[in-house]
């Protein structure tokens, strides 16, 4: 019987806890850890984890996290996480995980490592005046791990997050809801998600130059379509169909074109979560699923969310002898 292996990504969408509503909870994990199972992934990687504090003045935890996963398959396996940059516990929102059946080689995360920080200054205003600089650093870091598959391979998995392309407050003379404040500030949140592309295409480049062969993944949520700049400059550079030996192929893109969405936004599907894969992984690629089946509208859907309002992808791959 063909070995295979099970490669998924899936935005949680705010996982969250609270003692004080375990009915709220219980709700969530009720929608969310049948479509886990579903998964049935070996490799699974998971974005918008919140971290939660047991009493006010402790280290933040993954308790939500741990709550969701206690019952399925998944408790048990390794698990990569990512943790505030420059402290030593998770962010209180938007945290990534790797979770793995199989060791991890290695694992760190990446915030600005590559590219650096930098500064952008604002046009003056039309008083003459100069608005401060923004700062252009990312929300949240990429999270890496190389797995160690069965058959001796390492398997490279970056699993990412990028920032939404909703404007950052931008100060102007005219304050903060101006026109002119709006379209500056979706110019900067522009700059942090191309730029954290940029610094996961990179990373990449760095396996790569070690192993010309190296299985690598990158997947998560992209907050873009196939055909904006984050996705092509992840995917290669140049074009959506960007080709070479470290061109990396858009798996998702091979389900069938009327279930090929990850999320509906004003009645309209789109792809914005993605598994990308390297020539040498892609090769042993068998087959692509979205679990869209009954996703809500993010735009329209009502609070409490259950379940998440991201579909989650997941990729089967021949496990091939070394």
């Amino acid at each position: 019987m063909m070995q295979a292996f099970r490669l998924a990504t899936f935005n949680l969408e705010n996982l969250d806890w609270s003692g004080t509503k375990p009915e709220a909870f219980a709700r969530r994990t009720d929608a969310l850890r049948p479509l886990l199972e579903t998964l049935d992934a070996d490799i699974l990687c998971l974005q918008e984890i919140h971290a939660q504090r047991r009493h006010k003045h402790d280290a933040r935890q993954y308790i939500a996290l741990d709550r969701l996963l206690a019952t399925t398959r998944y408790a048990n396996f390794h698990r990569a996480t990512t943790i505030r940059p420059g402290g030593d516990a998770p962010a209180d929102v938007h945290n990534l995980a790797i979770l793995s059946r199989w060791p991890m080689r290695a694992q760190r995360q990446i915030h600005h490592d590559i590219v650096a920080r930098w500064v952008w200054p604002p046009p003056r205003d039309a008083d003459g005046s100069q608005p401060e600089p923004v700062e252009i650093a990312w929300d949240r870091p990429l999270l890496y791990a190389a797995v160690e598959l069965p058959n001796g391979c390492a398997l490279h998995v970056v699993n990412l997050h990028l920032r939404a392309p909703r404007a950052i407050p931008i100060a102007t003379a005219r304050g903060f809801g101006s026109s002119r404040a709006q379209i500056e500030g979706q110019f900067v949140a522009a700059l942090k998600r191309e730029g954290q592309a940029l610094e996961a295409r990179l990373f990449a480049e760095t396996l790569f130059d070690a192993d010309p062969q190296a299985q690598i993944a990158i997947v998560g949520d992209f907050n873009a379509d196939a055909h904006d700049a984050p996705t092509r400059l992840l995917r290669g550079g140049g074009d959506e169909a960007a080709e070479g030996d470290r061109a990396l192929i858009a798996l998702e893109e091979r389900v069938a074109p009327s279930r090929r969405f990850t999320v509906r936004h004003a009645g309209r599907p789109t792809l914005i979560d993605h598994l990308l894969a390297s020539r040498s992984l892609a090769a042993n690629w068998r087959e692509t699923t979205i679990l869209n089946e009954g996703l809500q509208d993010e735009v329209y859907a009502e609070e409490p969310v259950e379940g998440s309002l991201h579909a989650p992808v997941c990729a089967r791959f021949e496990l091939v002898a070394k």
